[in-house]
């Protein structure tokens, strides 16, 4: 059977060259759904010669990932992100099942992201599976906004190796792609009709952070650990403020909780609570 790439790019310059270089000798064809990118994606896409480049304003993941697959002609469609690389004992496990595809099973391939060149190997980020080898006429994507999932009724067996996510360049890369996670997320909520007050926001705040660095282990990944904690607790600040906003609600109060934020996250605080 045929495997079909399907890639969603936005301004992806700096990433889609790695990506597409992984799947040289695993995919048949590579399906990429650019949104209007104003960058040089295009142009890096179309010198592959598997390669067809397709542009389409952006409409949310689901949809734009189904409209990926409906262009494929493999049976079956492996979706990666553009930041997204096979590595190498990942593209030769594909290799090895490859003649034994019957269209009926779907794959997990564990994800193993990274910050920078940092393995993020806890934190709640590994082994990260995401089904991702599926078959053409049994899938579809569904969910709005942020939170895209796969629908696939049948066996779906796990695979062994990684799939590499260079998920941030930089820690101010990563906080600003949170914060806009957060604007989606509060605009999916306010569709939605769902309401967050300020002290649950706090709460819901604090939780997050301890749950990340020391249920999950954050601390076993360092200063990096630790930063992850941290963006992640502000995100849920982030999606309170965004969303009082779009409810036409004074901000007043949001600033006190972020400034409560950034203080609780002081290195002197931060130490004063580890070492006791």
């Amino acid at each position: 059977m045929k495997i079909s790439a399907v890639i969603i790019t936005k301004n992806e310059e700096s990433n889609i060259s790695h990506c597409l270089n992984s799947l040289s000798g695993v995919a048949d064809e590579i399906i990429v759904v650019d949104a209007l990118s104003d960058d040089a994606t295009k142009e890096i896409c179309e010198s592959f010669p598997k390669v067809r480049f397709y542009t389409k304003a952006w409409t949310g993941y689901a949809t734009s990932k189904n409209f990926g697959n409906d262009l494929a002609f493999g049976e079956y469609i492996l979706s990666v992100d553009a930041d997204e690389v096979l590595s190498e004992t990942l593209r030769l496990e594909l290799a090895e099942i490859k003649p034994n595809l019957t269209g009926n099973v779907a794959y997990a391939l564990p994800r193993l992201n990274h910050i920078g060149t940092s393995e993020i190997k806890h934190c709640g980020w590994y082994p990260d599976k995401k089904l991702r080898l599926f078959p053409a006429n049994k899938s579809l994507w569904t969910g709005d906004f942020v939170h895209e999932k796969l629908f696939f009724e049948g066996q779906i067996k796990p695979l062994k190796s990684d799939l590499l996510h260079f998920t941030y360049r930089s820690e101010a890369q990563y906080e600003e792609k949170i914060k806009n996670y957060a604007l989606l997320s509060a605009q999916e909520s306010f569709e939605k009709g769902k309401k967050m007050s300020l002290s649950f926001a706090l709460l819901k705040a604090g939780f997050k952070f301890i749950q990340i660095y020391f249920f999950k282990l954050g601390f076993l990944d360092g200063k990096k650990g630790k930063m992850i904690a941290e963006k992640m607790a502000k995100y849920v600040l982030w999606k309170y403020i965004a969303l009082k906003q779009l409810n036409g609600k004074s901000n007043s109060t949001l600033v006190v909780g972020t400034r409560w934020m950034d203080k609780m996250f002081t290195k002197q605080n931060f130490d004063r609570v580890y070492n006791n």
